[in-house]
């Protein structure tokens, strides 16, 4: 029951909170089969017998598609809504975060991307150029990403309703039949990748907001979001290792929060070694400064692949060799136990438990 409870900041932070506010109202109430997949799409078989292919004008033909006579049409279905805050941040912009998000959410799933539609929600008094430069971002990432823009809807509000603007998404991409992304497969041995550094996007919000210490002087890197579209790279990735077992982009709540919900009620557990994760010089500066850690901070333009120990190597070169892997690495393998839980060898050679957030430390991020 909610009785007199109130929602807090952190319900949408993707931690405890977040899944606490899941599983106590909108599953209670809309429960279903698909939605209990708890992906970041949800995977949805059409009757028939076509896979659908895009014919290059936005319109699916049956004539270019692919027969499949036994499981009719796979897809991904996934929405998201973006309420960042500032609008625009070092390396990126609500425009382009909103893109790269619905994508990525997407591409975890083993989908290519194919359509998405995107609502605005504009408060009164926005300044058009503004918004024609969060839009013309959209489309130059939406280029990038290889989806097209098909649908979509404005709103207006009274002026003081919202922080500027609003960004409501979702995408539609088709999975290969023969594939099947899914924690329930993971099994003991498994690999566990990372397709770069740790925190970007956490600490580049932190800039925008001028919440962060001048750190320039302990470091070499600017401080820079990630947030990019990772289909292309993760097609490469299936394309070495057909047998991925599980991936997941690493947002809200960080790598932390990712893995938990891996491990959560299942018969293995998750060892990282910290000598292995790589953190950008300015992003570990600033954790130092603020006392965040990057295992919880945000990311908007990483992958975490989970994929059998024969194959790892391959996987790794193959992201290494895409622009936006080149940092990429092997962080941790799954173990027998103890079950259900995430620790970590220490740089000093001590285990660390690494639990859920109650809540993100940054709220607004995405």
């Amino acid at each position: 029951m909610t009785g007199d409870k109130k929602i807090l900041l952190g319900h949408g932070s993707g931690g405890k909170l977040s899944h606490e506010l899941i599983k106590d109202i909108f599953f209670h109430h809309f429960q279903n089969p698909i939605l209990a997949q708890f992906g970041d799409s949800a995977i949805v078989e059409l009757p028939g017998n076509l896979q659908v292919q895009n014919s290059g004008c936005g319109i699916l033909t049956p004539h270019s598609a692919i027969r499949n006579p036994h499981s009719g049409i796979k897809l991904a279905f996934t929405t998201d809504s973006f309420v960042v805050k500032p609008l625009f941040f070092p390396g990126g912009d609500i425009g382009r975060l909103a893109i790269s998000g619905t994508v990525n959410d997407l591409a975890v799933m083993g989908a290519r991307p194919l359509f998405l539609s995107t609502a605005f929600i504009l408060e009164e008094g926005l300044e058009m150029s503004l918004l024609e430069r969060v839009v013309s971002s959209m489309k130059e990432t939406a280029v990038e990403a290889g989806v097209i823009i098909s649908t979509g809807d404005t709103k207006v509000v009274e002026k003081g309703s919202a922080d500027g603007l609003y960004i409501n998404t979702a995408g539609i991409g088709v999975v290969e039949d023969s594939l099947c992304i899914s924690p329930d497969r993971i099994k003991t041995g498994d690999k566990i990748l990372l397709s770069g550094t740790l925190g970007d996007h956490g600490v580049a919000i932190l800039a925008a907001r001028k919440e962060l210490p001048e750190v320039g002087a302990y470091c070499n890197t600017p401080l820079l979001s990630d947030c990019a579209p990772l289909g292309g790279m993760i097609q490469e990735a299936l394309g070495a290792c057909k047998d991925i077992r599980f991936m997941r982009d690493p947002t809200r709540g960080g790598l932390a929060t990712t893995l938990n919900e891996v491990a959560n009620g299942r018969d293995f557990g998750i060892l990282l070694f910290e000598e292995s994760i790589p953190v950008r010089e300015g992003v570990s500066a600033a954790c130092e400064l603020l006392g965040l850690d990057p295992m919880y901070l945000a990311n908007e333009g990483k992958v975490v692949i989970v994929c059998p120990e024969a194959d790892a190597g391959r996987v790794l070169d193959v992201l290494r060799r895409h622009p936006l892997g080149k940092d990429s690495a092997i962080i941790g393998e799954v173990v027998k136990g103890p079950a259900g839980r995430v620790f970590m060898k220490t740089l000093v050679g001590g285990t660390r438990v690494i639990d859920m957030p109650a809540s993100d430390p940054l709220p607004r991020i995405c």
